[in-house]
């Protein structure tokens, strides 16, 4: 085999080159395996949900299960009045596979049903891992799946939908907390009343979470039960179809947040146990099963059962809801023994240590191909902590073959500096440094904050900035603070600086982009089962008496800026000034200068920053008066470079330009002197 492309890229990989590379071989055999040997394609092999669960053809019912430490299974529900009748007695097919199959007049649209398994020593009810949709009793609190057979089902309008990734604008969201008031949301008014605020807003794409049924509401989706069933408290499946046909009718890809990194361990709910045994789906080792962080269940990858399972997941998302790829959770979990508890990764070394699960990176990137080959414009994102190497890159390079990474120690670095510096002390070198560190031949997705930094415990940025004053001085009508006025300024700053360094794409969770106040805290015995803190107030943003709207107003700017840049995260980023102690940073991109001047106190008249000679216009400002700021600047004037015979000849000219505290400036070049 040659050097992988991954290895030339990256001398310092060299030393772990027989580690990458059998990895890669690994990847490679598995494949043959599943495909009899590239007779068949990873799509043809991720057909699961064709075959199990309840299946309707022309003439019967019928259901299968795999669980091979059964003894005895059969199908009960509200059809037969849960009696284990010999009619509904499943067959065992071989290779763990049982069966049975219903005259079709037995069984109807929205009956209830799950399996009452025997196995040696025990037995219990089941819902079926591959079943399509699991309902929760109001009153017993008891789930049950539910068959789903509408006279008619949704059919899509819009097919052969394309994402625009020109760059990948993400609005994370959550379905169930984005209605205003103290309830769960629904697809239906999520289609309604949010999708048309993502599309004014200017994102091109939906990261939805929650999506797989989940027992607990407050686990907020990452302890899943059934894997194939869209979460029921939010609606039906055809609900959440039209939600994504509307999205994409208004040009927003809709990505799911997948949860294949582990599963609930509750039983009667979730696939643990099916049939009795502990390993069925995980692993027989119990320190390899059981995540002792998260309190669930770890798979076990090696399994070409368990692969089956997943990777029919995946295309049955794709195939069945449209949806246009997928943000994988907890890929760090499932990369290493160890979870990246614990561990360091502070050289290569601690990347191919032997703690790592090769089966787990087998499976991302089987994952990733058979995306790619559904879909081929899928995307997918790696929620991945730790660093490792060739994540983002293309799988025939040596890499796991997801399009981008998520940029993880971006909100580690703001939440540090806001907690731990000085204002003076917010260096340029430092904000340069974290939001431009990356691998050359990686994509990543920047973000300030996703949902995880807004979780009970945590602060939001704004709350970290304003704190007890976001209850007191955040209206328009009464005098302000300076904690108010320092807060929404650094929040412009902060966000304008993440989302124009970008290299593949921007993040933000709903609500956070206009300030959203407070933290998230889904309904629990903690707080009386709340859903005051699960909720999105969107009237703050609306009510032009409060300065909410004016963080929203910036962002709508900035996103538009963005995006009148064809292919802006290609475009090159070019640092042309920077120096700490005067707080000042400067870069271009295309035609854009970007200046920020990170001070809290001192304002600059005339800064001198060289750049290419020729006419500016102000374009973008932080400090204007409709974003909240105090409008120091007059953006209708022009800048032009003044000539400097020593740097004329790298066409560069001094540009100087008033520079308040706490502000930045986006400049677009006019005319270029040559």
């Amino acid at each position: 085999m040659d050097m992988l492309d991954m290895i030339k890229n990256d001398p310092w990989l060299e030393p772990y080159s027989e580690i990458i590379e059998a990895q890669h071989r690994h990847n490679i055999d598995k494949e043959k395996e599943l495909t009899q040997n590239g007779r068949d394609s990873l799509s043809d092999f991720a057909t699961g949900y064709l075959y199990f669960g309840l299946q309707k053809t022309d003439k019967e019912w019928v259901l299968r299960e795999w669980a091979p430490g059964a003894t005895e299974i059969f199908l009960a529900g509200t059809f037969n009045r849960w009696q284990r009748l010999e009619s509904y007695r499943l067959k065992n097919k071989g290779n763990g596979v049982w069966e049975v199959k219903i005259p079709l007049e037995r069984i109807h649209h929205l009956d209830l049903y799950k399996l009452f398994v025997r196995w040696d020593g025990g037995n219990g009810e089941r819902i079926p891992a591959w079943c399509k949709r699991v309902v929760q009793d109001p009153d017993t609190l008891i789930f049950s799946a539910q068959v789903w057979d509408p006279e008619h089902y949704y059919t899509f309008r819009n097919t052969g939908f394309k994402p625009d990734t020109s760059p990948l604008l993400i609005y994370e969201c959550h379905v169930g907390m984005a209605t205003e008031e103290e309830r769960i949301g629904t697809y239906n008014e999520f289609r309604q009343q949010v999708l048309p605020r993502v599309k004014e807003n200017g994102y091109n794409a939906i990261q939805v979470m929650a999506i797989q049924e989940h027992p607990y509401y407050g686990s907020f989706g990452y302890h899943v039960s059934s894997f194939f069933a869209p979460s029921s408290r939010n609606g039906t499946p055809d609900e959440l179809k039209a939600l994504i046909d509307e999205a994409h009718e208004m040009g927003i890809a809709v990505i799911m947040d997948i949860v294949h990194s582990h599963a609930v361990k509750n039983e009667a709910e979730g696939i643990a146990r099916i049939d009795g045994s502990y390993d069925l789906y995980f692993p027989s080792d119990p320190q390899r099963r059981y995540h002792q962080a998260w309190d669930s269940l770890c798979f076990d990858y090696g399994k070409n059962e368990v692969l089956h399972f997943l990777l029919s997941n995946c295309k049955y998302w794709l195939e069945e809801f449209h949806f246009d790829g997928f943000r994988f959770d907890g890929v760090t979990s499932m990369l290493y023994y160890s979870h990246g508890l614990g561990e360091n990764f502070s050289t290569y070394a601690d990347y191919y240590n032997g703690r790592q699960d090769p089966d787990a990176i087998c499976y991302l990137t089987l994952a990733n191909k058979l995306i790619h080959e559904v879909n081929p414009n899928a995307v997918t994102i790696a929620e991945e902590v730790s660093g490792m190497p060739g994540l983002a890159l293309k799988i025939e390079k040596g890499g796991y073959g997801f399009d981008y990474r998520m940029a993880m120690n971006i909100p580690d670095f703001w939440i540090k500096t806001i907690k731990e510096k000085q204002d003076e002390d917010w260096h340029p070198t430092a904000i340069w440094w974290e939001t431009t560190n990356r691998r050359a031949d990686e994509k990543t997705i920047s973000y300030v904050e996703s949902h995880d930094q807004a979780l009970v415990g945590d602060k939001t940025i704004i709350f970290r900035l304003i704190d007890s004053d976001m209850y007191w001085f955040m209206s328009k009508l009464m005098q302000s603070s300076y904690r108010v006025d320092r807060g929404i300024a650094l929040h412009k700053m902060i966000r304008l600086v993440t989302a124009t360094t970008i290299n593949g794409g921007y993040l933000t969770f709903m609500g956070n982009e206009f300030g959203h106040p407070e933290w998230i805290d889904f309904p629990r015995e903690g707080n009386g089962w709340s859903h005051k803190y699960a909720r999105r107030q969107w009237h703050l943003a609306d009510d032009t008496n409060l300065k909410y709207h004016y963080l929203g107003d910036f962002d709508k700017a900035m996103i538009r800026l963005i995006r009148s840049v064809p292919d802006f995260q290609t475009t090159p980023i070019n640092k042309i000034w920077d120096k700490d102690e005067d707080n000042i940073l400067a870069y271009m991109r295309d035609k854009l200068l970007f200046i920020y001047n990170f001070h809290p106190q001192k304002s600059y008249s005339d800064y001198g920053i060289l750049a290419p000679e020729g006419e500016y216009e102000i374009v973008l400002n932080t400090d204007a008066l409709p974003f909240g700021g105090f409008g120091l600047n007059d953006d209708r004037i022009h800048h032009f470079t003044q000539h400097d015979p020593l740097y004329a000849p790298h066409g560069k000219g001094w540009l100087k330009a008033y520079l308040p505290a706490r502000t930045g400036l986006v400049l677009k070049l006019l005319n270029q002197q040559k």
